[in-house]
């Protein structure tokens, strides 16, 4: 299977400044991500970028980077410039992989591609089995609900399904017999699905729940969602996170 990972990678962050250049033991994020990605299945790594720091950067450790537009919206708006530019096909497959997760395990990179290229759908994803009741009420953890057959029937920020019984006092439980869902942002796309997504409308569930995805759904597009075959570390979005990042490679 062949497939290209496309890393957007954005340098200003309201809440880490720089954020892909942060230093993380030694390598800036950006690096780390980048080596990650490398040591999947992949045919090539790019890095989409608005900011000649971050290019410099990943030409100075010997990475690929592409010069995007400032005025994208989003990630997948700049991943879609990054295969115009480099002429890629209608069928080729891209992994997109956020440049805030220098944890990220090879094999799901693997895995998201594998699903896109083994299912009838627009874009494949993944997610990890909640456990705990303040994860799911947790609204910086997307939740999802899929059917039996691995369909994206909805994304949100709160706690998804309801449990009638188990919400409806003090004391919440979740429900043995559901399988809650947190999703992990790691996407595959063909480059047609690409350049269709970018020309769809804005949504009113993704405007209320700020959640590009839901654009997709909005549409009547499948979502394929698998479950992580390996536990995918959080990414930074925080100096908290960073510091956690650091604490976790320490040990």
């Amino acid at each position: 299977m062949d497939f290209t990972v496309v890393i957007p990678a954005r340098y200003e962050s309201s809440r880490l400044p720089g954020k892909p250049l942060v230093d993380i033991l030694g390598k800036t994020m950006i690096h780390r991500v980048y080596d990650q990605a490398m040591k999947s299945d992949c045919r090539r790594v790019i890095v989409a970028t608005d900011d000649e720091r971050v290019l410099h950067e990943v030409e100075r450790f010997g990475g690929t980077a592409v010069m995007t537009a400032r005025t994208h919206e989003s990630g997948t708006d700049r991943i879609e410039e990054v295969a115009a530019i480099q002429g890629m096909a209608e069928d080729e497959i891209v992994v997109n992989v956020q440049g805030d997760e220098p944890l990220i395990p090879p094999v799901a990179i693997n895995q998201v591609a594998r699903c896109l290229a083994d299912n009838d759908c627009f874009m494949s994803t993944l997610y990890e089995q909640i456990l705990s009741i303040n994860e799911l009420f947790d609204p910086n953890l997307v939740k999802l609900v899929t059917d039996d057959h691995g369909q994206a029937l909805y994304f949100s920020r709160a706690p998804m399904p309801w449990n009638r019984d188990g919400f409806a006092g003090k004391e919440k439980t979740l429900s043995s017999e559901i399988v809650y869902k947190r999703h992990i942002g790691i996407y595959a796309y063909r480059v047609g699905a690409l350049r269709q997504f970018i020309k769809l409308p804005v949504a009113a569930l993704e405007e209320s729940e700020k959640l590009e995805q839901l654009r997709a759904l909005a549409a009547g597009k499948k979502i394929f969602a698998d479950e992580a075959r390996e536990s995918f570390p959080a990414g930074i979005d925080t100096p908290d996170d960073l510091q956690r990042t650091i604490d976790y490679l320490e040990k």
